[in-house]
This record gives structure tokens, C-alpha cells and sequence, in this order.
């Protein structure tokens, strides 16, 4: 069973396609795990046993019936619960959503399925995708494999989480200013944001519809690779995706050369205010990279320092937009309805209950900024500041291949940290923001531990806006450099811990 567990997506694909082990030994290994560590870790919302082991009969009875399977046919996923699943709960980490089963598939569940995945369940976030922590879900707080008093990133902390305990070998989340990135970035695992519209948004949960970006996470950036290519691509459905061939990125994931590539460090996020083992990890990562063969040079996007302050008044906007469809009127929590109470009181009644403090923050800031009389001030000004951010990213572009800085300032912080200062919260998505911002691609790829907490730390790569390619051809040279000097990938030190034997000895 262990064997299974910490086998990456490729090689268990390519067992099940061979007949050497079958898709139902892979979900059911994982179901197992699932059931011996999530109480510890409480990765899953919901776990979908029997359509999981359903689905892996379904891909097994394919295969011996000499159908050609897919890349990643039998290999199971988690699933953020902020995706669409027919007649599978689906809450977005919200009160507010309890117990409701969509009618249909997003697009990217749709695709998932469609490839032969198979769905293990639904993992937990941060209510509607709003937080750093997943210390805001509406049900529970997700803990760190790495160190249970700490916290797995968010909003995608759930998927990360499910990752590096081995309860799953690959996720799908989602990515607004970081929530892809971040997680992965604390848990020593991979995860890529797409280019905006690479990937569809249809049948996702809406936070902010701008900024908003599904996208694959995964242990290696071959397996994460992999997934993209399942998902990526133009959608009817979606009127921000974009008609463009999906750049070749499981061939960059194989590749992994840097030879010649420049790489562009942004001078404004780094250094000081910066965790000393963060800004050590990521030196180190880039000696790695420059032996490697790129070039190492010092880029700056001095409008960079605006993206938090903007993101915080566009995304509000937005999600006070967004929600206000969660009305009580058609479905979700409805509190209140006693048959004297008038619509407007049950609609304030069920949205006072059924939304958490972050949600109702951010609800209110929006609210604000578009008012009447302050749009300009406030949201306007913060558009132009994003125009500015994107003219940043083209300016670096004509002199470097790729953008490079941590995916985030600090190492895991401890579970109640920051719960009671919303801005030092914030602060966790300095790094990722402007990716957002701008709409072009980035992923987070582990580059170490800290040497004060003993704790991951991310390495960031941001490409321009249909280069998802080169986020993973840097990516993949990284795992490559520094797994011959670990001995192995990051998260197998983990399992080497958990299990009292050091595996892989590899100097971190």
C-alpha cells in the first residue's frame, strides 16, 4: 500500500495501463489512507467512497477491454469543493451551501471525469475561496501535514493538504491571488495558476470573476503537468476562455532545460520582511537554476508594491457582486421563515447565519468601494493601479523569459496566528497577487526547509500570459537539481519522517 501512495500520477497511470496493478487497488490504497490520517489532517469535506471505487471499476473494465486509456485514466484526485460535482455536495467551504447537491458538472470536473480520473472527494477551503489559511471554512480548519499546529495555505489549504499526506496524488483548485500557489508553497507541494482563461470557470463557485482560476496542484511538476493538460483549454461555456491552442506544457514538464533561459528576479518581493530561511532557500534555488545553465538577472516592477492594496478593493467589489445571489429565495440556507417574516428579513436572517466574518468583511469593503461616490476613488483608482501592474509584467518580459521570487513571504504560520489581523493575513499573498492581477501564468515548486522551523518553502515562476510552458520547463529543472541533492522530492522526507526512517538522506 505504500508503494501506491507515494508513487507519483505518471507511474500509477502507467501501472494501471499495463495491468500491473489495477485502478481499484489505487483508490481503495488511497480511500485507506484517507480514513487513517484526515482526522488528524481534515483535508476532505466529503469523501465519495463508493462513486470513487465505481469509477475505478469502470476504468478497470476499459482497460480489459483493450480501450486505450488516457494519460491519467485510474489515478485518483481530489476536488475543491468549490467545483460543481452532479449530486455531489458542494459548499465552497460556506454555511450558507450545506447540503447542496448541484444538477450538473463543472467543465473541468466534466473533463476529469471524461479522462478517467477518479474523484476521491471534495476538500475543504476557505469559505467561498476567502482566506490564507483555511482557517475561515465554514466547517472546520485544515492542519499542515508538516506540522499539525500549523496551517496549509489557503483558500486551496484542503487540496495541499491532501497532497502532501499522501491521501491523494493529485487536486484541482482554484486561484484568485494565490490560492493555488500559496498552499502549495507551505506544503512542499507543486501548484500552477494558468494563464486567465486557459482554463474554464464555468460550474466554479464564483469569488472574484476576473481574477478567478482553476488550475492543477500536484507532488511533482510532471504529475501537475499532466492534469493541466486535462483540464486546459477553450470552453464555449465560458466567455472569458480564451480559443488558443493550450501550450505544450507535459512536454516542458519532460524537458526541464534551462540552458540560456533568463530569469528575471523581482527586486521588489524579496529581502527584507522576508523570513531569513525563505530568503536563503530561494538563493540556493537559484544557484541551483543558474548551474543549470540559466541566467540569473535583477528585474524591477515598482508597481508591483500596489497590487495587495488594489486586489483588496477589486476582489471585494467583485465578491460583493457574486454573493449576492445567495439570497435564501432559491436554494441554500433559508433562516427565519416562520411565515410572518417578509423576504428582505429572511434574506438578512439567512445571509447573517450562513456567512462567516471574512465573507461579510469582504462583502462590506466591496460594497463600499462601489458606492456612490467612492467608485472612483476606490475601485477605479485600483483598476488603473492593475493597469500599471500588467504594463510591469510586459516591460520584464522584453528582457527576461520568466519572472522568479518566493511564492511567499514566511514559512507556515502556527493556526490562530493571524486570525485576529485580517492584514497580516493578507500579507500571505504578497508574492502571488500580481500574477493575478495581470492574468499571466505562475506556479509555486518547493525549493527546501527552512532552516529555523524545519518547514517549506515555495519557489515562484511567472510567465507571461499563454507561456504556461515555460512556468513548468523551470519548474522541472528545479525538482530535478534539487531531488539529486535531497535524494528525492520534499514530501518524500515527510513520509520518510512519519514512518521513523530517513529514506532519502538528502541535505535540506
Amino acid at each position: 500500500m505504500s508503494e501506491l501512495l507515494r508513487s507519483g500520477a505518471a507511474d500509477l497511470a502507467a501501472r494501471i495501463a499495463t495491468g500491473e496493478v489495477s485502478a481499484r487497488e489505487v483508490a481503495r490504497a488511497h480511500l485507506d489512507r484517507i480514513d487513517a490520517v484526515d482526522d488528524g489532517v481534515r483535508a476532505f469535506l466529503h469523501v465519495d467512497a463508493e462513486r470513487a471505487l465505481a469509477a475505478a471499476d469502470a476504468v478497470d473494465a476499459r482497460r480489459a477491454a483493450g480501450e486505450r486509456l488516457g494519460p491519467l485514466a485510474g489515478v485518483p484526485l481530489a476536488v475543491k469543493d468549490i467545483f460543481c460535482m452532479t449530486g455531489v455536495p458542494t459548499t465552497a467551504g460556506s454555511r450558507i451551501l450545506e447540503g447542496w447537491r448541484p444538477p450538473y458538472d463543472s467543465t473541468v470536473v466534466r473533463r476529469v471525469r471524461d479522462a478517467g480520473l477518479v474523484v476521491l472527494g471534495k476538500t475543504n477551503l476557505d469559505e467561498f475561496a476567502m482566506g490564507s489559511s483555511t482557517e475561515n471554512s465554514g466547517y472546520f480548519t485544515t492542519h499542515n501535514p508538516w506540522d499539525h499546529d500549523r496551517i496549509p495555505g489557503g483558500s486551496g489549504g484542503g487540496s495541499a493538504a491532501a497532497l502532501a499526506s499522501f491521501e491523494a496524488p493529485l487536486a484541482l483548485g482554484t486561484d484568485t491571488g494565490g490560492s493555488i500557489r500559496q498552499p502549495a508553497s507551505v506544503t512542499g507541494t507543486v501548484g500552477v495558476k494558468p494563464t486567465y482563461g486557459g482554463t474554464s470557470r464555468y460550474g466554479v463557485i464564483a469569488m472574484a470573476s476576473s481574477l478567478d482560476q482553476p488550475g492543477p496542484c500536484g507532488r511533482t511538476v510532471l504529475d501537475t503537468a499532466l492534469l493541466h493538460e486535462v483540464i486546459a483549454g477553450w470552453d464555449p461555456m465560458d466567455s472569458t476562455s480564451i480559443d488558443a491552442p493550450v501550450p505544450d506544457v507535459v512536454a516542458a514538464a519532460r524537458q526541464g532545460d534551462v540552458t540560456g533561459l533568463r530569469l528575471g528576479v523581482v527586486k521588489e518581493l524579496g529581502g527584507e520582511g522576508y523570513a531569513p530561511g525563505v530568503n536563503l532557500r530561494f538563493r540556493e534555488a537559484l544557484a541551483a537554476l543558474e548551474a543549470a545553465g540559466a541566467e540569473i538577472v535583477e528585474v524591477s516592477c515598482p508597481n508591483f508594491r500596489y497590487a495587495l492594496g488594489a486586489y483588496y478593493l477589486i476582489m471585494p467589489s467583485e465578491v460583493s457582486s457574486n454573493l449576492a445571489r445567495f439570497d435564501a429565495m432559491r436554494y441554500g440556507l433559508r433562516v427565519g421563515d416562520d411565515g410572518t417574516a417578509g423576504a428582505e428579513e429572511v434574506m438578512a436572517r439567512s445571509r447573517d447565519a450562513g456567512f462567516g466574518e471574512e465573507v461579510k468583511r469582504r462583502i462590506i469593503i466591496g460594497t463600499y468601494a462601489l458606492s456612490s461616490g467612492y467608485y472612483d476613488a476606490y475601485y477605479g483608482s485600483a483598476q488603473k493601479a492593475r493597469t500599471l501592474i500588467a504594463r510591469d509584467f510586459e516591460n520584464a518580459f522584453e528582457s527576461v523569459d520568466v519572472l522568479v521570487s518566493p511564492s511567499t513571504p514566511t514559512t507556515a504560520f502556527r493556526i490562530g496566528e493571524r486570525t485576529g489581523d485580517p492584514l497580516a493575513m493578507y500579507a500571505a499573498d504578497l508574492c502571488t497577487i500580481p500574477s493575478n492581477m495581470a492574468g499571466n501564468a505562475a506556479g509555486s515548486f518547493p525549493c527546501g526547509l527552512a532552516p529555523e522551523d524545519g518547514l517549506p518553502v515555495g519557489f515562484q515562476v511567472m510567465a507571461p500570459v499563454l507561456a504556461d510552458d515555460r512556468v513548468y520547463r523551470v519548474g522541472a529543472a528545479l525538482e530535478r537539481e534539487l531531488a539529486a541533492r535531497w535524494g528525492g522530492l520534499l514530501t518524500d522526507q515527510l513520509w520518510a519522517r512519519e514512518n521513523g526512517a530517513d529514506e532519502n538522506g538528502g541535505a535540506l
